[in-house]
């Protein structure tokens, strides 16, 4: 093959449609038309005289030729932007960057709320993009580039990710203003007889940590609400009796208009950390972004 041919953005299409296996998912995030995008395609059929792509019924399935192209056209992408970071500091008062980071909706209250704030002031011409992490895909995402920094649990966290620790979290439980509950430290037994709200991620569940500990005890509750996020929990406590068991920091940033106590029991408690694929973990851009987390989690 003839390397004069090669023009370098036709890779990273190709490294983009490989991880979106869609044309136009693969065309927003590259800020191309579908048709311009379409173009390339073709030029990279014809370069790799391989159809590299075929359609399906749902976006589009990679050739043999294409799975054996993957891995190593990541890697290289990966080298060539390294040799180009090295040589072109971050500056973050001129920076135009878009960092990408998944985690949950409780960290992204937590950490990204106040994380935000402080890129606007260190760094104006950022834009930061926050997704759902998705546990399944989280691998491949971190690999190809769409998601640039991980915020979670170790147990959630891919393997194949650097990682740094960023803090250790606790649980407390939050009520209504006002609710009867709320004058006097919890014991178990108020604990127990009230009605409870649990956030289940997954979705549906009335079961969580808190039961766990009180199964133990020989003691249960009632869970009489079952929450997708931690995103309504704050309206729902306000306007009912129900009390709900959230992340201590959580809590503390919900304190303004909710009570908030220390459950009766020793919950235990979790480990965040963040992580970023190899590829990136000399890139000038992306360590300041880490830094940065570390700082607010410091804080």
């Amino acid at each position: 093959m003839d390397l004069h041919r090669i023009d370098l953005n036709l890779l990273v299409s190709l490294d983009v449609l490989l991880a979106e296996r869609n044309v136009t998912h693969a065309a927003r995030r590259l800020a191309l038309s579908q048709p311009a995008l379409s173009a390339q395609l073709r030029q990279l059929r014809d370069l790799f005289r391989d159809p590299l792509l075929l359609p399906a019924s749902r976006g589009m399935t990679p050739t043999a030729r294409a799975l054996e192209l993957q891995a190593p056209l990541r890697d290289m992408l990966a080298a060539l932007g390294g040799l180009v970071a090295e040589r072109q500091p971050f500056d973050p008062a001129t920076a135009r960057d878009t960092f990408r980071i998944a985690t949950t909706d409780s960290m992204q209250a937590v950490l990204c709320v106040p994380l935000i704030a402080r890129l606007r002031v260190l760094a104006p011409g950022v834009r930061v993009a926050l997704f759902g992490a998705d546990v399944a895909r989280l691998a491949e995402q971190m690999a190809s580039g769409e998601i640039d920094l991980a915020l979670l649990t170790p147990q959630g966290m891919p393997a194949a990710l650097k990682t740094r620790a960023l803090f250790d979290e606790t649980f407390l439980c939050v009520l209504r203003r006002g609710h009867p509950a709320a004058d006097t430290a919890l014991d178990l037994d108020t604990f127990c007889s009230l009605d409870h709200a649990l956030v289940s991620t997954a979705g549906g569940g009335f079961v969580g940590v808190v039961d766990d500990v009180l199964a133990r005890l020989g003691r249960s509750r009632r869970v009489v609400v079952s929450l997708p996020s931690f995103l309504v929990a704050p309206a729902l406590v306000a306007d009912s009796d129900v009390i709900c068991t959230v992340p201590a920091r959580l809590a503390r940033r919900w304190s303004a208009s909710l009570a908030v106590m220390a459950p009766p029991c020793e919950v235990g408690e979790f480990s965040m950390r963040m992580g970023w694929h190899p590829r990136a973990h000399s890139d000038p851009a992306q360590r300041w972004l880490r830094d940065q987390v570390a700082a607010v989690a410091a804080a």
